[in-house]
């Protein structure tokens, strides 16, 4: 097991079983310039990191939203876009999250600026990992460092289960709707995160538009389209990770 060198290695993955962080060799290589029908959502990362590399003010982010719509390449993709200006990446699984104030504790006086990326975040019935989460996010009697921010993807908005009977102790007081105590447990995690992005299905549009970037040289874009339809009515979703899988699918068959 190779030891992180943060001056050379630009991410690495946190590992249970050996209880150590692991380099990563073969990093994804998306680019910015690669992910289409998420503009918005990426000049607000693209303006946090930014932020964040140069020590100004900025937000732990949430990227939450349907499957396959870019969540997790939009993060690699910053990491690619900035790795050679000291960005680093530490992925930790959402059951290890435990040791996450400790990994905190160890780069916490490094010169390097680190994303802690916890992928597909969410939380069950009964299940308090989330707490170790909060002591990251806002510290506790000591202030969180101003190199480390969290980034996380998640299918829900409010990363945990919200069951209809929480709602009966909801009341009204004066006008202003006063939430249960499961209810703000739940929320009061969701508001630590400053930006919120949002990714919903794409239209067929933008689908075969992410389908023509694959494909730059097909010229009988009809047939291509009427495929990549019949390949998204199979899969019951239209989303970059589908174009991406038609691509893997098809590429070597349509000829220019």
């Amino acid at each position: 097991m190779h030891e992180v060198n943060w001056r050379r290695d630009t991410a690495a993955i946190w590992r249970a079983r050996t209880e150590t962080l692991r380099p990563v060799r073969h990093l994804d290589p998306v680019r910015l310039e690669d992910l289409l029908g998420v503009e918005t959502q990426k000049a607000q990362l693209v303006d946090n990191t930014e932020r964040f590399l140069a020590g100004r003010p900025c937000n732990h982010v949430l990227l939450w939203g349907s499957r396959g719509t870019g969540k997790s390449s939009l993060v690699k993709a910053v990491l690619n876009e900035y790795a050679q200006r000291g960005l680093r990446l530490i992925e930790v699984d959402k059951d290890d999250l435990l040791v996450l104030p400790e990994i905190v504790d160890d780069i916490r006086e490094r010169p390097q600026r680190f994303i802690i990326y916890c992928d597909d975040l969410s939380f069950g019935e009964g299940e308090h990992q989330y707490k170790h989460l909060k002591s990251v996010l806002e510290g506790s009697i000591e202030l969180p460092p101003d190199n480390v921010c969290l980034y996380a993807t998640s299918n829900r908005r409010h990363l945990m289960p919200e069951y209809e009977r929480e709602n009966e102790t909801t009341r009204v007081v004066d006008g202003e709707i006063h939430h249960g105590e499961s209810v703000e447990e739940k929320l009061s995690l969701a508001d630590r995160f400053g930006l919120c992005l949002s990714f919903y299905p794409v239209s067929e549009a933008q689908y075969f538009a992410m389908v023509d970037y694959l494909f730059p040289d097909v010229s009988d874009r009809d047939k291509l389209h009427m495929h990549a339809r019949r390949f998204a009515i199979d899969k019951g979703v239209r989303s970059g990770r589908t174009a991406r899988q038609f691509y893997n699918a098809w590429s070597g068959i349509f000829t220019p």
